[in-house]
């Protein structure tokens, strides 16, 4: 710096400024900002709003937050709009310092508290609006749109957002744009879409991303695919990341102009790194939906998602723990994962919750809103959620045990899920939550059995077999317990053995009896064990085995059966 602008300054300030301002332009920020801070000392408030900017942008002097709000604060209250617009801002980002107040030196010694300070930045932007700062307009129709509950004024907001349009403040533009949006006025779309093209103009990256959108969609202005894929692109490349994530999209499934799945995953990957959940969560969904499956990968973009609160991908997470894919199998974390996503609201999540409730799994206090989640989803007509809320009234699982409202649910469930149809023949059979009924008991098990409920086929039988709810035919039963046998069904296994044996509904064979019994009684069927045991024991079907038949006779003993234990004395 030359000795005569030195001394001038000192006799000067003003004169400092103006100075200072010609060194700027020079490209010499270190000597323009020396004098504009002499200036600033001498008390010119212009120039203690340019050193404040100095030290936020770091021009010419090491960035201070600290010092810089300080400056700003100065020129602030000697009433200058442009500086209270700023320190605005800087409240409303999060950057000021927890209390500005002048002469207080201590309260700067941190660059910034990290925490939103609307009140301050409502004095603020309030002293710079009604000085006529376009800048300080558009942040107060911000903070009275977007701030607490309780300092919001939609209309205010609106009016202040007008004023900051007109005087041609791009944040008033974007701002105006917004609040009319919410208007939802049909024959405002081409205002929004005029307003929105000056924010754009001016570079506001969100601006142009809902630019993008009209054009997209056509509203206020013709559809233009082509430029909504431009616009989404620029308001990308500025660092948007709803944009970069609306490109991605567009690229992935061809749904505007190009399609191009590798450079869409890319822009994915850039606006899910930038935090935007749903990014992430479609790169989960992604990498678990190829014909290749990478779950690793998957389970890598889902975390990122949950741990932002992204409750779908919380969901699929809790998916993979629980089935080992891509991550180390840990119901405890699949349990805590679906308990959070249940717990903000995500209904596949209430129910796959609810369903290891129903299992036996998970934690007491989940029974407490599992019938809450079903009733929710089982109201709006979801059937399999009718069928679980129906077991939730009948096993008492977080609510009372009711069976008129399980007989109920479950039979509205009956409609449409098999399972269901099986629970309520049970209920009408048995005349649990309503009258006995055999002969609708009947008509309903029937129902399941046709869907394939195996148990149903076997309940079916037996009723065919006795006569009960309508006419006997030993033949159809011995039908349908050899479909259910064949499904694996040990007590279908057991009552074909009866038949061979009784002659009923099937020719008296002795040898196929023992091997029915036998095929039961290896899945632990006691009563097949006991037969088995005495087909062994007196060589009925030409088998004459008494160790074997010992082996057989003390299983079913196990089971409690007394025929057992007296047979066995007489080995």
């Amino acid at each position: 710096m030359a000795i005569l602008d030195r001394l001038t300054a000192r006799v000067h300030p003003a004169l400092a400024l103006r100075r200072a301002v010609q060194l700027s332009v020079s490209g010499k920020p270190a000597e323009s900002f020396a004098l504009m801070a002499i200036a600033a000392r001498g008390g010119v408030v212009q120039a203690q709003y340019q050193v404040g900017r100095c030290y936020l942008e770091g021009m010419g002097v090491p960035p201070s937050h600290s010092e810089g709000a300080r400056w700003l604060r100065r020129a602030a209250d000697r009433g200058s709009p442009e500086a209270q617009a700023l320190l605005a801002a800087l409240c409303v980002a999060g950057l000021a310092p927890q209390e500005i107040e002048a002469g207080s030196e201590a309260l700067f010694e941190r660059n910034s508290s990290g925490e939103v300070d609307f009140a301050a930045a409502f004095d603020f932007a309030q002293k710079a609006a009604e000085a006529g700062s376009a800048t300080g307009q558009a942040l107060l129709g911000y903070i009275l749109s977007k701030g607490p509950k309780a300092m919001r004024d939609l209309d205010a907001a609106h009016g202040w957002y007008e004023k900051s349009a007109a005087a041609g403040c791009p944040e008033g533009c974007l701002g105006l744009a917004l609040s009319l949006i919410r208007l939802r006025q049909p024959e405002q779309g081409t205002r929004i879409a005029t307003e929105l093209r000056r924010a754009a103009d001016a570079g506001l990256p969100t601006a142009i991303y809902l630019l993008a959108v009209l054009a997209e969609h056509g509203i206020g202005v013709p559809a233009d695919l082509d430029a909504a894929q431009r616009l989404y692109r620029d308001a990308a490349e500025r660092g948007l990341a709803f944009a970069q994530f609306r490109l991605g999209l567009a690229l992935i499934e061809g749904s505007l102009v190009d399609r191009d799945p590798v450079a869409g995953e890319a822009w994915l990957r850039r606006a899910a790194l930038a935090g935007n959940v749903d990014a992430a969560y479609r790169l989960g969904e992604l990498y678990a939906s190829r014909p290749r499956r990478d779950f690793a990968e998957a389970a890598t973009w889902y975390r990122r998602a949950a741990d932002g609160g992204h409750q779908p991908a919380s969901h699929a997470l809790a998916s993979l723990y629980l089935s080992g894919n891509g991550v180390a199998r840990d119901a405890e974390e699949g349990t805590r994962l679906l308990r959070s996503a249940a717990a903000s609201g995500d209904r596949q999540a209430q129910v796959d919750l609810a369903n290891l409730v129903l299992e036996g799994a998970g934690e007491p206090d989940d029974a407490v809103g599992v019938a809450g989640w079903f009733g929710a989803t089982a109201s709006s007509g979801d059937l399999v959620a009718a069928f679980n809320l129906g077991l939730c009234f009948a096993e008492g699982i977080g609510v009372g045990q009711d069976h008129e409202r399980a007989a109920r649910w479950m039979g509205r469930a009956a409609e449409g899920v098999a399972e269901a149809q099986y629970m309520y023949a049970r209920m009408l059979q048995e005349g649990r939550g309503m009258a006995a009924d055999q002969r609708q008991a009947r008509v309903w098990f029937e129902r399941a059995a046709k869907a394939g409920i195996v148990d149903a086929q076997v309940a079916l039988a037996e009723m065919l077999y006795n006569g009960r709810g309508g006419e006997r035919s030993v033949v159809a039963a011995a039908h349908l317990f050899k479909r259910a046998a064949a499904a694996g069904h040990a007590g279908a296994m057991f009552a074909i053995g009866v038949l061979y044996e009784t002659g009923q509904g099937l020719s008296i064979n002795h040898k196929a009896a023992q091997e029915w019994f036998a095929a039961a009684a290896e899945r632990g069927h006691g009563h097949a064990q006991l037969m088995l045991g005495r087909y062994l024991s007196k060589g009925i079907a030409g088998d004459h085995d008494s160790a074997a038949a010992r082996i057989w006779l003390e299983r079913a003993a196990a089971h409690g059966l007394q025929e057992a234990s007296d047979e066995l004395a007489e080995i």
